[in-house]
């Protein structure tokens, strides 16, 4: 761990002495009328031959400064929405030098002006990032745009139009504040994105949300926008295609999006080898060696919407409704047993899975005088799950094991909320109440039929304080979580948690900053986990729930370092999370079975450190982003003790020349290890290159180019049932694609409300059949 911490310091002194201090300049811009501060003002600095330095964004004092600039001759451009830009010309600045900017109010807002650099400012809970044009024109979409944007935590795939994050922790999407989907993301015209919120450390009102992106986009008065976004593998049944169309009437707006998804693959196989240890102190080794097997799959999703936002009140409602089809999932191969590979048997695994779930999402929104705002929103989601599975052993066509799964799941839930916020100067108090309430009735039927139904409940209550004191920001939180669950003829639960949280924020010299981030969040366990079921997986494993579990505190603390001076970025970052009595997987030897099963552990520990340095554009053409990192896993369960540390990386680059975009990247696996599972992440690469002009787009890309087959492991520590499993696809190595992408907008524009809540239910709350 000394070794680590040394690694970080040293790479953090190497940005450190990348970026050198100068001349200081800064200023303060109010309003030319009422004099009152512009927070969010555009701030740009130039030399005098417009060549770009450095940009910022105004605080809620109206404050800006550019420190470490260089001696010499500037010009800084200043625009905010709904106000005429100005341009101040400062000739040889040699020492500190400091500006006041009065703005006038204008009648063409922000969609008039261009910005010509990315401009990107920090604060406690966000980055306000506003894309330059240059990154406009090389993005066909919102999520493309990310990719050019190449922000810290964000994993974007452009070829597959995914986002992520690192450890696949819970990514958040909206536009106006509006909660939305990824495919909305992807219907959005870049050049109507004004500048995205990326809420890195977001605040209590978020729930567990990791990471909050708030696209600030354009909304057309009259007319609209429609489009197609199309990608589809050439040699490969590989698709991700989306349609969308979004029409504006005066304060109304309608929007539809559709997207399909299918993966058909025949290339699929699984190796696994296994070690049990049963009850009698007997002990089996087996492999698995598989054979090319089938995997069909497709996704679809339907989102309608309708809004209607004035000057003071934003409603709105939204149905959603979400397909999904496992029709194959098929696996063959032959098991031996390592001490004898004459005693082999045949094995098939086959799997389906459907799942449909309709929701519908209303909230309202008013602001108050006195800079009040209350939201109410309401969410009701249905889930409707069936899961099969058929498991063989053979031996000279003499069947030996026969296992038959069927699994209908049918939950009900609603999720209610309502917040209030004040901002009282530069400071703001909020509170707010959330309630989730989910009905289950599931049917397991194997050998015998099982029917459980639970009911299961969770009311947050929460209050939090946003403050300012010189240069440093803090946001001080509390809440209180009830969670509660019953399932007929067993044992129920109630359980009390606070939920603290304190953020600081301290703004230091040269464009850094250093953050401090401390909480504790409330972890339910899953439906599917207390369901009192038990499911065979094979000849020699059975799966059970287990109805006594209980919810535990999640304490996360990060410290992040960062710097930006001209083109360059620099962001390191330490975390360590801490889980008491974590629910986590434990096996147990029973007569001449194994149970699979999940209880309260002792604890989990997770200590993790990352550095991410970027630079660009250069000439503005190229820009590349380079991150490594370190996580080190202690999993202390009630009769294991495990450790693991795993090392990653993730490059990205791009660059744009005459409409031309060329982007790449690479990953190395980010692997977790909870309880004695060790899931592996994705050691992928991949390269595209695309042409746009005007509304039209065309490109092709490539997914692991330099790669054979892809494979992703897994393996579990387990005394008593041990294993190494290799899922491979072969695929999606060097599987080449084409994306089409075609966009048209119609009317003029004006900004829309800022929704501020956002839920959703998607568990569908049944355990899952597969091994």
């Amino acid at each position: 761990m000394r070794q680590i911490l040394l690694v970080f310091v040293l790479l953090g002194g190497i940005v450190e002495g990348m970026l050198a201090q100068r001349v200081r300049i800064e200023g303060v811009i109010k309003e030319a009328k009422g004099k009152e501060a512009l927070e969010f003002a555009n701030v740009v600095l130039q030399t005098v031959d417009s060549a770009f330095v450095e940009g910022v964004i105004s605080d809620g004092k109206g404050s800006f400064a550019f420190a470490g600039v260089a001696p010499g001759s500037y010009q800084v451009g200043v625009s905010c929405l709904g106000y005429a830009p100005q341009s101040i010309v400062l000739m040889e600045v040699k020492e500190h030098t400091t500006l006041s900017v009065l703005l006038e109010e204008a009648a063409i807002a922000l969609e008039s002006l261009t910005v010509t650099a990315a401009n990107q400012s920090s604060y406690i809970d966000k980055k306000l990032v506003y894309p330059s044009e240059r990154q406009v024109k090389a993005s066909t979409n919102g999520v493309n745009l990310l990719q050019q944007l190449m922000l810290p935590k964000l994993i974007v795939n452009p070829l597959f139009n995914e986002v992520s994050l690192p450890g696949g922790g819970e990514l958040q999407y909206r536009i106006n504040g509006v909660k939305v989907e990824l495919q909305d993301v992807i219907a959005l015209l870049p050049a109507d994105i004004i500048r995205i919120e990326y809420h890195d450390n977001p605040g209590l009102r978020y729930g567990n949300a990791d990471v909050v992106l708030d696209y600030i986009v354009r909304r057309p008065v009259t007319g609209g926008n429609m489009g197609v976004d199309l990608s589809d593998g050439v040699y490969t049944g590989w698709g991700n295609n989306f349609l969308n169309g979004r029409i504006n009437h005066k304060k109304s707006e309608f929007s539809v999006n559709y997207s399909l998804f299918h993966r058909d693959f025949y290339q699929m196989s699984r190796d696994n080898e296994e070690r049990f240890v049963f009850a009698d102190g007997n002990v089996l080794h087996r492999k698995e060696v598989g054979d090319p097997g089938h995997v069909e799959m497709y996704w679809q999703h339907l989102n309608t919407a309708y809004s209607f936002q004035n000057e003071a009140t934003l409603v709105s409602a939204t149905l959603r409704y979400y397909a999904r089809s496992h029709p194959h999932f098929d696996y063959t191969g032959t098991l031996y047993n390592v001490a004898d590979p004459s005693d082999a048997v045949r094995m098939i695994d086959q799997s389906t899975r459907k799942v449909h779930r309709p929701a519908l999402d209303l909230y309202f929104q008013q602001k108050l005088r006195g800079d009040q705002t209350l939201a109410l929103n309401l969410v009701g989601t249905y889930n409707y799950t069936t899961d099969t599975r058929f498991y063989q052993e053979s031996r000279n066509d003499v069947l030996l094991t026969d296992v038959n799964n069927r699994v209908t799941g049918r939950k009900y839930s609603w999720i209610g909320e309502a917040i209030y916020e004040k901002k009282l100067g530069a400071n703001r108090i909020g509170a707010g109440i959330r309630h989730m309430q989910a009905f289950s009735n599931n049917t397991y039927v194997d050998d015998l039929s099982y029917t459980t139904k639970m009911n299961q409940g969770e009311t947050y209550f929460y209050g939090e304080f946003k403050g300012k004191a010189g240069k440093l920001d803090y946001t001080v939180g509390m809440g209180l979580t009830r969670s509660a669950f019953r399932q007929e003829g067993d044992e129920n639960y109630d359980y009390y948690a606070f939920n603290p949280r304190l953020n600081l924020y301290y703004t230091l010299p040269e464009r850094s900053s250093l953050r401090l981030k401390m909480e504790m969040n409330n972890s339910s366990p899953s439906l599917s986990n207390l369901s009192n079921v038990s499911l065979v997986i094979d000849s020699l494993q059975v799966q059970r729930g287990n109805p006594s579990l209980k919810p535990f505190l999640d304490s996360y603390a990060e410290l992040t370092y960062e710097r930006q001076q001209g083109i360059v970025y620099g962001n390191v970052t330490g975390t360590y999370v801490y889980q008491h009595k974590a629910i986590m997987d434990e096996k147990y030897p029973e007569g001449d079975k194994i149970i699979q099963t999940w209880n309260n552990q002792k604890n989990h520990q997770r200590m993790s450190g990352s550095l991410t340095l970027r630079v660009g554009p250069v000439k503005d053409i190229l820009q590349v982003s380079a991150t490594g990192g370190v996580n080190h896993y202690l999993s202390n369960g009630n009769t294991y003790h495990h450790r693991y540390t795993n090392w990653y990386t993730r490059v990205e680059g791009s660059a744009t020349f005459r409409g031309f975009t060329a982007v790449a990247g690479l990953e190395t696996p980010w692997n977790w290890f909870y309880g004695e599972t060790l899931e592996g992440g994705e050691n992928i690469h991949y390269a595209m290159l695309n042409y746009s002009r005007k509304a039209l787009s065309v490109g092709l890309g490539m997914f692991n180019p330099f790669a054979d087959n892809y494979k992703q492991e897994t393996e579990n520590r387990s005394q008593y049932a041990s294993y190494k499993k290799t899922n491979y696809i072969n695929e999606s190595s060097r599987l080449l694609m084409v994306k089409l992408t075609y966009r048209f907008s119609f009317g003029r524009t004006y900004n829309a409300g800022e929704r501020r809540l956002n839920n959703a239910d998607e568990d569908s709350g049944v355990m899952n059949t597969g091994k």
